[in-house]
């Protein structure tokens, strides 16, 4: 028997994982990584680095981050408090959905996460005050490789649930797609 659920999307590759959650009056358990039962996901199940983030104004936009090949890394990202509108953008160029986007909602009560592949850029905003995600990586980070969307380009055209209320200069800054 399973602990997750997987809900397709309309992007190859890109995953999402509800986790089940057993429970009773005390709280709850659930299973927050199997790397046997994943593999069946799209991952070898590898981890190479744990990324934690606090975000603590709703609204806040992250991202949309990436790195290049060969240090293109899968994502496993999950929320363990608050809410945040999680997005992917498919930035493989031969691919039947470059640039198209797709995004979930990962709370805390859904016990989602979004198993997102080497390919996709990366990002969320915050649906409420305080959000904390971990990031389960499975390569570590390599800061030449290091690249980004502007989560704001009207290629893109991400519709981004809430009006921005915080945005780093950096993420402001990355250019947008040119036609």
């Amino acid at each position: 028997m399973s602990r997750f659920s997987r809900l397709s999307t309309p992007l190859a590759g890109l995953t999402v994982i509800e986790r089940k959650q057993t429970g009773d009056e005390r709280g709850f358990f659930s299973r927050f990584f199997c790397r046997d039962e994943l593999r069946d996901f799209g991952t070898d199940g590898t981890i190479s680095q744990i990324n934690h983030t606090l975000t603590r104004a709703k609204g806040t936009i992250r991202g949309m981050h990436f790195q290049r090949p060969p240090h293109d890394e899968a994502k496993f990202v999950s929320c363990l408090a608050g809410a945040v509108f999680d997005v992917a953008v498919d930035i493989r160029p031969d691919s039947p959905t470059y640039l198209q986007w797709h995004g979930e909602i990962l709370s805390a009560e859904n016990a989602r996460s979004m198993m997102i592949p080497g390919g996709f850029a990366h990002g969320f905003q915050t649906l409420s005050g305080s959000c904390e995600l971990v990031y389960l990586h499975d390569k570590p980070y390599a800061p030449d490789a290091e690249g980004g969307l502007n989560p704001l380009d009207p290629r893109l055209a991400i519709s981004w649930p809430l009006e921005v209320a915080q945005m780093s200069e950096r993420d402001r800054a990355f250019a947008f797609i040119s036609a």
